[in-house]
């Protein structure tokens, strides 16, 4: 990396935290304040709001003038569910990448839950929350926070466990020499080398929370109106209501909030991750942000992160390190632990058994046409997911290579991809199908065109991301060595993005069997529109109100989701981790 420590025995890696300390002037310093003080009256208004007793119904008013409330409660409500998402990555990916045993079936598992759709989980998490907090409106809220939660965490946990998987070598055995502790690892190498990747697939997933966002304020269960005061409701309520103003209003907004987190956010982050490139040679050109060097020149943030900060994180280091040192041996459980063990094991497998027996019995309701019926759209599905896939590293590919080696050009082309990326499916679905239809198209290559729309970007963050990782020692060795266009993608371009490629195509992968279920069957201007396919089943089934087939599809689905996690993405994984893996 470009950035040295002269304390760290990896002269490539610095600490996460700290700043330098510096002089400037309260110029820089006001626009920090300012910010940190709308930040918590934002906070503070939607904590009154969250305290408040439940409504029976909401009015989500169309006038433009609630648009900036209705934003700042949908930015926050994709914040919490961001910083959930986040810790939840970083400790999922840690004991998979950690622990054989737990792997094998946290990693299917994984696959499996970014398959199903976010409505699958709505009835579930909106009962619970509510049950929770029944009269405060914290319990709808937190039910719309852990819906986009379950758009937002898949990608980012694939992507820190995939880094953890390859960590090279001489960068492991340095940290055992150094005899650290569990805690010095994360803080001073596995962190900072999935730094790269993780922000990256972060701005996906904040882009997939956008994508969700009308679904995760715009719902309601059984007779109860659930509704929530947002952007995402705006604009559904718009769109119902054909108010073409409030539409371009509602979208302006967004795409304004986009492009301003893009610039206060995620730029000065990705300026910042620069030095976490595993490399020996500086990048003559990088990432630069004026907000970043804004940051750089305060004067409140090197003195809060000397006098908070710093003496936290140093307890921190010397309590685990000294943990580390004296280590006690361990000890047996008791019997009374075992005991507990027993009865709490013997509890959930006497819960599957039974969850197991009401599904047979359902099943066995269903005749053998629906069973066929069911696996020729599970084939006609499988076979769009693929040539989705194809399609999309088709053109994914070269131009996330291009942007990820070109500071420049990203610069102009990740606020674009981030908003192409998050405008919500229900504002293109329809268009798109009007567009096919009198074209004279079906939706059976129409859905191939709405698959994409919910996987390519998955691909394309991921490819930009290890191409921005590539070291700027190999690139001039391929530069010295006059490297031809063919032969510089065959040793170079394509080993080094293969993890990161991976990880995008098992996130493209799930997120396109989650996308089949709004791309098979669509309800158009009072008419329905369908394909033979497993998500057109199982939408189907949910209109209908027909549960055995609901549940068969459901199952056939994570089983093949399952299948292929095993046949080929598990092992991709192993040969990204090994063949792949960046060391000397």
């Amino acid at each position: 990396m470009s950035t040295r420590r002269a304390n760290s025995p990896f002269p490539g890696i610095s600490r996460v935290w700290g700043f330098s300390i510096g002089r400037s002037s309260l110029v820089y310093d006001l626009p920090i304040l300012l910010a940190a003080l709308a930040l918590f009256y934002a906070l503070l208004s939607m904590t009154h709001y969250w305290l408040s007793p439940v409504s029976e119904h909401i009015e989500i008013s169309l006038h433009v003038s609630a648009l900036p409330k209705y934003a700042t409660y949908s930015v926050l409500r994709i914040a919490f569910a961001y910083l959930i998402s986040l810790v939840f990555s970083i400790t999922y990916g840690y004991i998979a990448a950690y622990s054989p045993r737990a792997e094998r079936f946290m990693i299917p598992l994984l696959d499996t839950l970014q398959s199903i759709p976010v409505l699958s989980f709505l009835p579930g998490v909106m009962v619970a929350m509510i049950a929770l907090f029944p009269a405060r409106q914290l319990g709808i809220e937190l039910g719309s926070i852990l819906l986009i939660f379950t758009g937002q965490v898949w990608n980012m946990a694939f992507s820190f466990y995939s880094s953890l998987k390859t960590i090279p070598r001489e960068m492991q055995e340095v940290a055992r020499i150094y005899r650290w502790s569990r805690w010095q690892r994360f803080a001073e190498l596995e962190l900072p080398f999935s730094a790269i990747g993780l922000i990256w697939n972060s701005m996906m997933s904040v882009a997939g929370g956008w994508f969700f966002l009308m679904a995760c304020e715009m719902f309601v269960l059984g007779n109860r109106d659930l509704r929530l005061p947002g952007l995402g409701s705006y604009l559904e309520t718009a769109a119902n209501a054909g108010d073409t103003r409030a539409i371009v209003w509602g979208l302006l907004v967004m795409i304004g909030i986009i492009v301003l987190m893009d610039q206060l956010i995620w730029r000065p982050v990705i300026a910042w991750a620069e030095k976490f490139k595993f490399e020996q040679v500086e990048a003559t050109e990088a990432p630069s942000s004026p907000i970043l060097a804004l940051l750089r020149k305060s004067r409140i943030l090197p003195l809060l992160a000397a006098v908070i900060l710093r003496p936290i994180h140093e307890r921190v280091d010397l309590y685990f390190a000294k943990g580390h040192q004296n280590r006690p041996h361990r000890v047996a459980p008791g019997p009374v632990r075992k005991w507990i063990a027993r009865v709490l094991l013997t509890a959930v497998v006497l819960g599957i058994l039974y969850a197991v027996a009401k599904m047979f019995l359902l099943l066995r309701t269903l005749s053998s046409s629906d069973f066929r019926e069911v696996l020729a759209g599970t084939g006609a599905t499988f076979l769009r997911v693929e040539l989705t896939l194809a399609l999309a590293a088709l053109w994914t590919i070269p131009v996330g290579v291009a942007i990820g080696l070109n500071p420049r050009l990203s610069a102009i082309a990740q606020p674009i991809a981030q908003v192409a990326a998050s405008v919500p499916a229900t504002a293109l679905f329809p268009i798109i199908m009007l567009a096919l239809v009198r074209l004279g198209g079906g939706l059976g290559v129409g859905s191939i065109v709405l698959l994409l729309l919910g996987t390519q970007w998955y691909i394309l963050f991921n490819v930009i991301a290890g191409a921005i990782a590539i070291p700027t020692d190999l690139k001039e060795v391929s530069s010295s060595f006059h490297f031809g266009g063919r032969q510089r993608w065959r040793e170079l371009l394509l080993p080094a993005i293969f993890p990161y490629l991976v990880t995008g195509l098992v996130t493209a992968s799930g997120g396109a069997w989650n996308a089949s279920i709004v791309a098979e069957y669509i309800h158009l201007q009072g008419r329905t529109f369908s394909t033979l396919g497993l998500g057109a089943m199982i939408s189907n089934a949910t209109d209908t109100g027909n549960s055995a087939v609901l549940l068969l599809a459901t199952i056939v689905m994570a089983t093949l989701v399952v299948t292929i996690n095993r046949l080929v993405w598990r092992r991709l994984y192993i040969l990204a981790s090994t063949k792949y893996k960046l060391e000397s």
